[in-house]
């Protein structure tokens, strides 16, 4: 029979550690070990190691409530009536969530195979984001040759910028992204390079959360 004390025991530890990463990872991103996660839960590495086998699980388990808040943003983006507004609107939302959460704006650029439920959320956000993409361009206010890609290359540009910036220049972000929006409005301003190839972008956000993974 399992005695409840220590059953009750290693609840209270997986919680504590999910709580020391959370604070981790929005401080330091997902390059922090997994040794400063154990040392900030006060928690021996063997016990954290019993709880989460893998980091990638412990991204899972810490950043499953970030992935909802991010389809849901896609979600109420497809609510707004002006899909240039709704598209917009989400750009924003979600790119302060990277600047609020270091961890996160790692998260946003990666993708973890083995995490089905985060894996999940990304895909019904990414689901949503083609749709409001395809209404604003029917709409006349995105320009025609934007692709689902060029988002995740915003999230990976706002994410360096978050990263560089830190504190030093907290707010950087929102320059870069207002530029960047208004680059997307239509009509273009010029021809623009040929979009990444979706499998090549894949590719590069599993390489991004596999060296996260060390």
């Amino acid at each position: 029979m399992n005695d409840p004390c220590l059953r009750s025991d290693a609840e209270r530890n997986r919680a504590r550690i999910v709580a020391a990463a959370r604070t981790v990872f929005k401080r330091d991103g997902l390059g922090a070990s997994m040794a400063s996660v154990a040392r900030e839960a006060a928690v021996g590495i063997a016990t954290l190691f019993r709880r989460f086998a893998t980091k990638e699980e412990l991204v899972a388990a810490v950043f499953a409530d970030r992935m909802d808040a991010y389809a849901d943003a896609v979600a109420e983006a497809l609510k707004n009536e002006d899909p240039w507004q709704g598209l917009v609107g989400y750009i924003e939302t979600v790119c302060e969530m990277q600047a609020r959460d270091y961890g996160f704006a790692d998260v946003l650029t990666m993708t973890f195979p083995t995490a089905k439920g985060l894996e999940e959320r990304r895909r019904e956000g990414y689901e949503g984001i083609v749709r409001l993409i395809d209404r604003a361009k029917a709409a006349g206010s995105l320009r025609e040759d934007f692709t689902p890609e060029d988002l995740v290359l915003v999230h990976m540009a706002n994410a360096g910028v978050v990263n560089a910036t830190g504190d030093a220049a907290p707010e950087s972000w929102r320059r870069v992204v207002a530029l960047l929006v208004q680059s997307f409005q239509a009509p273009g301003r010029g021809p623009l390079p040929d979009a990444p190839d979706p499998k090549a972008v894949y590719r590069a956000m599993l390489r991004a959360g596999q060296c996260r993974e060390r």
